[in-house]
């Protein structure tokens, strides 16, 4: 069965306008045309046409749905897998609305309103989430759905802060020990997912009204960086000699920031059950090394003297979201790397 370009565009909603473009810059093309040139449409096209108008919905430009398009193949029904989750989202989220205006309605009709104070605060924090975090994902942070996790933060954050206004340093034993127990109960109540702890992160620190609603403001956060940081340094230093410790002392810290985003990737990958041979996953395994470079250097000996630190200390991977797994896929991808560059 053939279609002309109208009978197309009638049929998926589409104009001809944008028929045509997508034609003009080769993101679709026809597979015949009539002798007199008009454009005819394939069952064959109807494929790569349900690719650009699902990847259209995820958000992505002209240009990105090319350079996907042209690598390796995606199963359409990959695609339609995608667009379904998104889908369940987005009616997971109307439902969520609908009985939050269902009970606001019941409490209206019986004459009960919330304080004014704590009415508008709710209203704010829900929203603010809404941009972050799914309902379901919501469910997953005991943090953000917890009132006893909720209590629990807000007295770890009280302890934190009085170290702190103490004039403890990041060197501070008591700032270290408190640092570590925060990042572990991060793990713990985001589900150990590193891709909402990125999203979490993410959210803290673009939205003034969650720093003020945690009492956990920008100097805060430093300081317990600062002295988580300072905690993994000092479980490093009997496996280094002096000069070794003293290059991790002047650079370990320093693209801490770039650590979540990348873990969450990683850890998306697995979930996804990408072969750690992927060109994607590859390029993980070059930007992991080129962190972990950063602070341990490029010396093969002092290298494997971190690994061997991970290997014999067992402290060093709490609160790190990573695990076990996680370095073992990525050393089946770095052993690629590896052959790709020789003494990498």
């Amino acid at each position: 069965m053939l279609l002309k370009i109208g009978e197309l565009a009638r049929l998926t909603g589409l104009t001809i306008r944008t028929l045509h473009h997508y034609d003009s810059i080769g993101l679709l093309s026809p597979s015949a045309r009539t002798q007199a040139g008009y454009r005819l449409y394939q069952h064959s096209d109807m494929d790569r046409l349900h690719r650009i108008m699902a990847l259209r919905k995820f958000g992505l430009s002209l240009a990105d749905i090319a350079n996907a398009l042209a690598g390796p193949d995606l199963p359409l029904s990959a695609i339609v897998a995608q667009q379904i989750a998104m889908l369940e989202r987005q009616i997971a989220q109307a439902s969520t609305l609908r009985e939050r205006l269902r009970s606001l309605q019941a409490q209206l009709a019986q004459g009960q309103a919330p304080e004014l104070a704590e009415w508008l605060t709710t209203m704010e924090l829900m929203t603010m989430y809404d941009k972050y975090f799914t309902p379901e994902e919501l469910q997953q942070i005991p943090l953000l759905s917890d009132a006893a996790v909720e209590q629990e933060w807000k007295a770890l954050v009280a302890r934190v802060r009085a170290v702190k206004d103490a004039g403890a340093g990041p060197g501070d034993a008591r700032a270290q020990a408190l640092a570590t127990e925060w990042m572990v109960k991060l793990v713990r109540d985001t589900g150990a997912h590193p891709g909402l702890f990125a999203r979490l992160n993410s959210m803290h620190a673009q939205e003034p009204s969650m720093q003020a609603t945690t009492s956990i403001d920008a100097d805060l956060m430093q300081f317990i960086i600062a002295a988580f940081n300072a905690s993994r340094i000092a479980l490093y230093q009997p496996f280094l000699d002096e000069q070794e410790y003293a290059y991790l002392v002047a650079n370990y810290g320093k693209r801490s920031g770039e650590w979540p985003a990348l873990i969450a990737a990683v850890r998306a990958a697995i979930d996804a059950r990408t072969p750690p041979t992927d060109p994607a996953v590859l390029q993980l395994a070059r930007q992991w090394l080129d962190l972990f470079r950063s602070y341990a250097g490029t010396d093969p000996g002092t290298q494997l003297k971190f690994r061997q630190a991970h290997q014999q200390e067992p402290r060093l991977m709490e609160g790190s979201f990573v695990d076990a797994a996680m370095l073992q896929y990525l050393s089946a991808a770095m052993a690629v790397v590896a052959q790709e560059r020789p003494g990498a």
